[in-house]
């Protein structure tokens, strides 16, 4: 087991400030190694993709502190590190590339950690300009979405849906599976042996290309 999932691991057992302030050396050690393999995965990704190669590692990196408000979820930590790249205009339109790392586990019960990239919660006008951005286009759409590496890697989407067509569209629309989804997203579940060296940093780069075209067609969509 790495540092890291040693450090998240002990966290999720000890969720609570006392702990945390007692171990804090080790977080800011933690912390300090992961900004500098974000800084190290920005700038592979911004080989293929110069937008961005603004983005800094503490842009991209999300805090571990949760916000605790509006949750009945009371514990102060996330006990997972994660990031998002994106151009600051994507960042505010949740669109992008996110990474998560961790011991984790979600709703469904199953490991987070891993690789996503899409739209997470878009506005409803967002909303709305994609999907006719999607069934306008639906040939590029699908040549997109059902690329086989895309697939292998990323099989399968991701995200909220509705259970019926949504209000003013057929609902014996040709593209009603797509008219159903809230939020667009592909995921490549990735287990602690992946982050167990720093080959991960690279390969996820070259992953994450794969995502690129989706991307790409999410955003200007809602240019458009």
């Amino acid at each position: 087991m790495t540092p890291l999932y040693q450090f998240l691991t002990e966290l999720a057992a000890n969720n609570n400030r006392e702990w945390f302030h007692a171990n804090k050396p080790r977080y800011d050690i933690l912390r300090a190694q992961w900004l500098d393999q974000l800084a190290a995965l920005i700038a592979l990704m911004a080989e293929w993709d110069p937008a961005l190669a603004s983005v800094t590692p503490a842009q991209a990196a999300h805090r571990i502190y949760r916000d605790t408000r509006f949750s009945s979820d009371k514990t102060p930590y996330k006990t997972y590190f994660s990031a998002t790249i994106a151009t600051p205009r994507d960042r505010r339109r949740h669109l992008g590339y996110y990474i998560e790392l961790g011991p984790a586990i979600n709703a469904d019960g199953q490991c987070a950690a891993g690789l996503y990239g899409g739209i997470w919660c878009p506005e409803s006008h967002e909303l709305a300009k994609l999907r006719h951005a999607i069934v306008d286009n639906i040939e590029e759409w699908d040549q997109i979405v059902t690329e086989p590496q895309v697939c292998h890697y990323f099989p399968g989407f991701i995200g909220d849906a509705l259970r019926t067509i949504p209000k003013g569209w057929d609902r014996n629309h040709p593209q009603a599976h797509w008219l159903r989804y809230k939020e667009f997203g592909r995921m490549c579940r990735c287990n602690p042996s992946y982050f167990a060296t720093d080959a991960w940093i690279a390969e996820s780069a070259r992953r994450f290309r794969l995502l690129q075209p989706m991307i790409r067609f999410l955003s200007y969509s809602l240019d458009e």
